[in-house]
């Protein structure tokens, strides 16, 4: 694990480097500012960092550390006042809101805290729901569904509602659901937060696997210090920059 201290000189996004070094993700001086009463907030203040392909990245920061703000521009759900983001080397921050929900819905996934799952859906149902939104042809769906709830350890509550499940076995379904159309990047936005230290170091574990299993990047945040050593990469982050 290597804990950051901000990276000095943005990183060239290279497609023909060697595989295993290959950045999935690059920024370049994001900045982010809201206007709140006339007055802009500086959320972000020139944040630069990398993704690398089957890595597991942890932004840590206090509450209103901008780390939410940071993980919304990344996958598209917000757009940065200034700087660059490109992901797979294609200029994310620059495309329209229509080519970002493409580039979503066919390439990240996103795990939240609340576990984000249809109620009244078995769990089998809830990732059926992500490969349909994805376009996955329903012949692929009894495979692809078995396999994502084995990866995640509940092959055997697939027929259970959320209602019915643990709060880490809700976790787990988001990830499967998450992870149903094969995206090359995962965001989570602090998913072990609601759990206790017994269940947050299962969903590591099984972030570590689908890593190994999946050939995903997963980048989250968290302010839990100790699942840090799981780490490929820690960027520490203080109002809104990186230290």
């Amino acid at each position: 694990m290597a804990i950051l201290q901000g990276d000095e000189e943005s990183t060239e996004v290279n497609l023909e480097s060697a595989e295993e070094s290959r950045n999935l993700l690059t920024v370049t001086d994001l900045v982010r500012t809201f206007k709140v009463g006339g007055t802009p907030l500086h959320v972000l203040k020139g944040i630069r960092m990398e993704l690398k392909e089957r890595q597991l990245v942890m932004l840590r920061g206090r509450s209103g550390s901008g780390k939410t703000t940071l993980l919304n521009c990344l996958g598209g759900l917000d757009t940065p006042s200034n700087g660059e983001i490109l992901f797979n080397g294609l200029p994310f921050h620059s495309m329209s809101d229509d080519q970002r929900t493409l580039v979503r819905r066919k390439h990240m996934g996103f795990i939240f805290q609340a576990f984000a799952l249809m109620p009244l859906l078995s769990a089998r149902e809830n990732v059926e729901l992500s490969l349909r939104m994805a376009g996955i042809p329903r012949a692929q769906w009894k495979d692809r569904v078995l396999q994502c709830l084995e990866l995640v350890g509940l092959e055997r509550r697939m027929n259970h509602r959320p209602f019915e499940l643990s709060g880490g076995e809700q976790q787990r379904v988001a990830i499967a659901k998450a992870i149903a159309h094969k995206p090359m990047l995962l965001l989570a936005d602090e998913p072990t937060a609601e759990l206790d230290s017994g269940m947050s170091a299962q969903i590591m574990a099984v972030f570590q696997n689908i890593i190994r299993t999946e050939q995903v990047t997963i980048c989250m945040t968290t302010h839990d210090p100790t699942i840090l050593e799981v780490a490929d990469r820690v960027y520490e982050m203080v109002d809104g920059k990186f230290i």
